[in-house]
């Protein structure tokens, strides 16, 4: 990197600590920081929730047993159908455009269908400013067969975290949509699109996103997951459904991978009789610490001292790996901005210090006319032969506050081999969206400049681009909240600590002092 966009830091050096030999190599699979691994007869990544809002409407009306629906955050005036042509789904089975009547519609239809709908209860305040929400609302509440909960099952200042869906226990989705506002983009991210509005009417920036549909066992592992949070959140217990002889996977939907073993991991804190949970910390630095030659990442967040610490221990070496992580500009919301956006400067800072062959860089997607792309994906590529994606950031939060769940794909495992062309394939495909290219000139383009991060800053990106991210100055004050960890805790425990005992995001460097 360049001596403005990573230049030296007066709070001293991250990698300093280890400046140790190359980083091990996978071993035949990735066996810690996995909850478990599942078989999956298919499974597809959905890049940008236009296409997802469109599948789930369609794979929802396939449903017959249950439909279990898991996420941050609801909101019924969505359109899920949006954008969709009305030759595209016959007159007499066309459902209801906004989400919270067409769940009405789905269980009025078939008498055998019930619905779970669990929603982190803090996000519950959004309610009062959503005007026709509450009718939508009534109506749940009114039907016997669907059943509407808010999860308050966490300590104080966590968070229920995870994107889920599970379909009579046999067809899932987990990643980072929500069904809910401000989400819908097509993967053109166009600087004047008339489809990308609130439901109030507003317009909203382009937005980036990502999660994977999944069939078979691995489905039904996150539905003994969703079940358990339904149960910790208070809810009564569910029996599985009974196994369909159907399937509910949409018919123009072309799987990536079939016949594939899949990992879930997880982030909980403790709670009540739940133990703390953090697998997918666990996982990220082992990823990190095992890649060959790159990582191709995208997250919401770069604001965790593991993972900082991590990339700055690769970068202290002879020959690091290739790092590209693909970033918004700024965190959504000013609180989100003091606390994520000042720890990305000062990990910067420091990893910058170390890494003397600018190997990890991030980037900002931006549109045709410049204007930022807002990201919201939670992905991570090593050497194409591994795929991690889910709800879990580069942030303490998601790494021992929040309830989180990533899907792990390693092609080391027995029975994944042939999954190295489709990781390669979705990791050109989203660098030509990010770069304005077409998906198959991407991997010449890498190979005629050497490396990602050439192709992206040499290659002409006469469309959508993807601009590196120049670390801003900081105050004392927002050095202050960036170090201390104020607003990003790596625990419960830690929100209560006073400043004095406080260990602080760079705290091993002060140990090495």
């Amino acid at each position: 990197m360049t001596d403005e966009t990573v230049g030296p830091d007066e709070t001293g050096d991250l990698a300093q600590e280890t400046k140790k030999g190359p980083g091990s190599a996978f071993a035949q699979s990735v066996e810690s920081g996995v909850w478990r691994y599942e078989h999956a007869e298919r499974a597809h990544v959905v890049v940008d929730a236009a296409d997802y809002f469109s599948i789930m409407q369609t794979t929802m009306m396939n449903a017959k047993k249950r439909i279990f629906l898991i996420g941050w955050d609801f909101d019924t005036r969505i359109a899920l159908g949006r954008g969709r042509r009305w030759w595209e789904v016959l007159p007499r089975h066309r459902p209801p455009r906004r989400l919270g009547r067409f769940i009405v519609w789905l269980v009025n239809r078939n008498p055998d269908l019930e619905v779970y709908i669990l929603k982190w209860n803090f996000a519950a305040a959004k309610l009062f400013f959503r005007g026709s929400m509450f009718i939508d609302l009534w109506r749940w509440f009114r039907h016997s067969r669907i059943h509407f909960k808010l999860d308050a099952a966490h300590p104080f200042g966590c968070s229920h975290h995870q994107k889920i869906v599970i379909i009579d226990d046999r067809f899932a989705v987990c990643g980072g949509i929500d069904m809910t506002a401000d989400r819908w983009d097509t993967r053109e991210h166009l600087d004047v699109e008339r489809l990308r509005r609130e439901p109030g009417g507003g317009s909203y920036m382009p937005w980036h996103d990502m999660t994977m549909l999944v069939e078979g066992e691995a489905a039904k592992a996150l539905d003994e997951l969703g079940r358990k949070r339904w149960n910790i959140a208070g809810g009564r217990d569910l029996d599985r459904v009974p196994d369909q002889p159907h399937s509910v996977w949409p018919d123009h939907v072309e799987a990536d991978f079939d016949n594939v073993e899949l990992g879930i991991a997880r982030t909980r804190a403790a709670y009540d009789e739940n133990d703390e949970i953090r697998e997918i910390e666990e996982l990220f630095v082992r990823l990190i610490k095992g890649a060959k030659r790159f990582i191709y990442a995208e997250s919401q967040y770069f604001a965790s001292r593991k993972i900082g610490e991590a990339v700055a221990a690769r970068m202290a070496e002879d020959d690091p790996p290739e790092i590209v992580l693909v970033n918004p500009l700024t965190a959504d919301g000013w609180l989100e901005q003091q606390a994520m956006d000042t720890a990305r400067a000062r990990l910067l800072k420091s990893i910058g210090k170390v890494d003397k062959k600018g190997r990890f860089r991030i980037y900002i997607p931006r549109t045709t006319d410049g204007q930022p792309i807002y990201v919201h994906a939670k992905l991570m590529i090593v050497d194409d032969e591994v795929m991690k994606i889910g709800s879990a950031n580069m942030n303490n939060r998601s790494l021992g506050l929040d309830s989180e769940c990533d899907m792990l794909l390693d092609a080391n495992r027995a029975g994944n081999e042939d999954s190295v062309a489709s990781i390669r394939r979705l990791r050109h495909s989203l660098l030509a969206e990010h770069c304005g290219l077409e998906e198959d000139e991407v991997g010449a383009l890498i190979e005629r400049y050497g490396s990602m991060h050439a192709m992206i800053q040499q290659h002409p990106q006469p469309q959508r681009t993807l601009k590196l991210f120049e670390v801003p100055d900081l105050t004392d004050m927002e050095k202050t909240v960036a170090d201390q960890e104020l607003l990003d805790p790596e625990s419960a425990e830690d929100m209560f600590e006073p400043l004095s005992k406080r260990r602080g995001l760079l705290r091993r460097l002060r140990r090495l002092r």
